[in-house]
């Protein structure tokens, strides 16, 4: 796997560990990144995506005239 390095305030980190509960800036930093996609992994699947527009259409019934 691909490692990245990024530059972060000292204060933010230390959030981010007590947030975590971790005791290594690292680890910390990932388990809120990995927490975060997964959050937004399950509100895509509970509200879908632009693709499904079609499941918030209200399907009027049509009118019966006459």
């Amino acid at each position: 796997m691909a490692q990245v390095t990024v530059s972060l305030d000292a204060n933010l980190a230390i959030d981010v560990m007590m947030l975590s509960g971790t005791k290594n800036p690292q680890d910390a930093v990932e388990l809120i990144l990995r927490d975060f996609l997964e959050r937004g992994r399950r509100t895509g699947a509970r509200t879908g995506d632009a693709a499904d527009g079609h499941r918030t259409a209200q399907d009027r019934p049509t009118v019966q005239e006459g």
